[in-house]
């Protein structure tokens, strides 16, 4: 073979370029290499073997291998095993005890195997490697597969066209994959469940600088469990080799879904917290069910649901008991939705009544008082919700897949239903969205409650109060009138306020304006028996002083009443008005062609005082002449001096001088009566006539 040549100085360089550093498995173990020939002596010693068995190549080469590395004891098997290889062809590989250079004992492993070259002749090619070598990688080796293998992270390596070569267990696990269905794939055909495109763009970048990338959150939805999200903290590295060539990427990829939950959980229970806050400033600021139901709606599209609807029992609207079988019948009095595709397809439209069967799990929400929750709805469950099949089409063709009813409870009593569903959000409703919902449903419910019962007692006293007025003549001797009453905006204020108009003997009008201090249905009672009296009294032709004295003396015996008011008498004959007040606001006086202003009269003191005289004061009225009698609802606020509201006032009046009576109330009230005003207006326009 002229394995003697080989070892001499000048021969077998490395190729030039080639590093010099261990670019494999045998650079590591440092596999020296000897042939003999078949007589035992060295022929071929390689710079290895120099380094392991301590002889340099000069003092091998000639010798008999057995005498030079072999303890004497163990010639004869030495020599035995040589001879069963060169005869019979056969491998010997072992661990065998060799004597260094320098004296020293060392258990090397060998491979000895026969070698036939080009000219017929036999040689024997030993490899060695020092056996503690041997185990150090064998034990590293076991180590680095029992990491790949059994370690929870998932690891990978992919070659520059960005394909899987290796995959171990854990990213088996992740991917929902085996390795068989992921080796030789691009990250594209892989990761299907995630952004691929934005993996593979960061893996090339990785690739083409050698950056690494470390903990990239990534979520998805794995084939293996869809119905849950899952997180991943993924990290890039560069594979090279010693020489530099790059070989691909390796990835190793952390299973966070636990903690991702974690931190969704408490961006949740936070998000929650925020919601009820939130609902607990923006529902209910106003006594209407209406605006309450629409708030309730506002609070939970779309932080927790992307459909919903307030309905309220029409029974409960209509103070009636709800049945206890059989269908129920809702009014839809709300509705909002995250996006007008699913706002179009939404459940009722708000204000009407609809029936739903005893099998729709509306109703059933209100039977039983407890939340209707399905997870992930089928066509059966879309058919129980809606309340014809063409609604329940209409909710299969916007996506909703979730569904939830939360029952509206307040003082022992089922008000309606909030109806909830998802639709483009991904997740179902779960135990969490149903206490969340409950607990606004709860809050909205007191709300509604609230301004049920304000509404009825609203309506009561406004019915009382517009039962108490006088039905008035359009004409009177002499005069033409026009009166208006505006209620408060709030039930509590509703009540005091009152005007007539009344017929006296020889032709003779009394004219009346008065306002009951206080509110709601006692003070609508106690106008009522003031009106009466002040009739009762007119009729008896007595002085307008007088007719105050004898209000005054009744108001007295009325517990807690205090009442201002204005009492009027027109003789056309005489073409006068004989006029008293009682803490009342001065009436205004139009001439004709002249602009309005306050007639200038004692005020005297309100009704209930007690101990004081009232002044009556006369002053013409001829025809063309218009008086308007008001209470103090109409002028007085808040916010802006009443000088300034009277001058408003006799502007008005002024402005509609001369014009049709009845427009002139709305022009006063449009003037100065804002929407939804806090208090009663009365007021009471008369033309003297030719």
């Amino acid at each position: 073979m002229g394995g003697t040549d080989v070892s001499r100085p000048g021969r077998g360089r490395p190729v030039a370029g080639a590093g010099a550093s261990p670019t494999g498995l045998l650079d590591l173990l440092s596999v020296a290499a000897v042939v003999l020939d078949t007589n035992g002596r060295v022929v071929f010693w390689s710079p290895q073997a120099e380094e392991l068995f301590g002889y340099t190549a000069d003092e091998a080469l000639g010798r008999f291998a057995a005498r030079l590395l072999v303890h004497e004891e163990h010639w004869d098997e030495v020599i035995t095993l040589f001879a069963e290889v060169m005869e019979s062809g056969t491998d010997w590989a072992g661990a065998f005890p060799i004597r260094h250079k320098d004296g020293s004992t060392r258990l090397v492993e060998f491979r000895n195997m026969r070698l036939l070259d080009d000219l017929g002749d036999i040689y024997a090619l030993g490899l060695a490697v020092d056996q503690s070598t041997v185990v150090r990688v064998e034990r590293g080796v076991a180590l680095s597969a029992r990491l790949v293998t059994q370690s929870p992270i998932g690891l990978a390596i992919l070659d520059p066209d960005l394909r899987y070569l290796t995959v171990n267990p854990a990213l088996e696990r992740m991917h929902g994959l085996s390795a068989g269905e992921q080796l030789g794939r691009r990250v594209r055909d892989v990761l299907t469940f995630l952004d691929a495109e934005a993996i593979e763009s960061r893996l090339r970048r990785v690739l083409e600088t050698g950056e690494p990338v470390t903990d990239h959150y990534v979520v998805g939805r794995p084939a293996a469990d869809p119905h849950r999200e899952h997180a991943w903290s993924a990290s890039y590295h560069r594979l090279e080799d010693a020489t530099g060539r790059v070989l691909g990427v390796a990835t190793s990829v952390v299973d966070i879904t636990e903690r991702h939950e974690a931190t969704i959980a408490a961006t949740r229970a936070r998000n929650r917290l925020a919601m009820i806050a939130h609902a607990s400033a923006s529902i209910g600021t106003t006594l209407d069910v209406e605006q309450t139901a629409h708030e309730l709606a506002g609070v939970v599209v779309p932080d927790l649901a992307d459909i919903a609807s307030v309905h309220v029992l029409d029974n409960v609207l209509r103070g009636r008991a709800l049945s206890v079988t059989g269908p129920a019948r809702f009014r839809a009095v709300a509705t909002a939705a995250a996006h007008a595709r699913e706002a179009a397809h939404a459940a009722e439209p708000p204000g009407r009544v609809a029936t739903y069967d005893s099998d729709c799990l509306l109703t059933r929400c209100v039977r039983t008082r407890r939340p209707v929750l399905v997870a992930e709805t089928t066509r059966q469950d879309l058919r129980n919700i809606a309340r014809t099949g063409e609604a329940a089409s209409l909710l299969e063709t916007t996506g909703v897949h979730s569904y939830l009813a939360v029952p509206l409870l307040a003082r022992g009593e089922v008000l309606g239903a909030l109806s909830l569903a998802r639709a483009g959000t991904p997740a179902p409703f779960d135990e969490d969205d149903t206490l969340l919902a409950c607990e606004l449903a709860g809050r909205a419910a007191t709300c509604i409650d609230n301004a049920r019962w304000y509404q009825s007692a609203r309506d009561t006293a406004l019915t009382l109060q517009r039962r108490l007025l006088p039905q008035l003549p359009a004409r009177l001797p002499g005069l033409t009138i026009a009166c208006r009453y505006l209620p408060a905006g709030a039930v509590s204020e509703i009540g005091g306020d009152w005007f007539d108009a009344m017929r006296l003997q020889g032709d003779r009008s009394a004219l009346v304006v008065g306002d009951v201090m206080g509110s709601g249905i006692n003070a609508a009672a106690s106008m009522g028996q003031l009106r009466s009296a002040t009739r009762a009294f007119a009729g008896l032709d007595l002085d307008p002083a007088e007719v105050l004295r004898q209000l005054d003396r009744l108001t007295e015996d009325v517990e807690h009443t205090i009442a201002t008011c204005a009492y009027c008498q027109y003789d056309p004959e005489r073409g006068r008005c004989r006029i008293s007040l009682a803490g009342h606001l001065p009436p205004a006086l139009v001439r004709a062609g002249r602009p309005a202003q306050l007639l200038d009269l004692p005020s005297g003191v309100p009704l209930g005082v007690g101990g004081t005289p009232f002044e009556t004061t006369a002053f013409d009225f001829r025809p063309g002449d218009q008086l308007a009698l008001y209470t103090d609802g109409l002028v007085e606020t808040r916010c802006d001096p009443i000088d300034a509201r009277l001058d408003t006032l006799l502007d008005a009046l002024t402005a509609t001088a001369g014009q049709d009576l009845e427009e002139t109330c709305d022009r006063v009230l449009d003037r100065l009566r804002p929407p939804g005003g806090d208090d009663d207006v009365a007021l009471l326009v008369a033309r003297a006539e030719g």
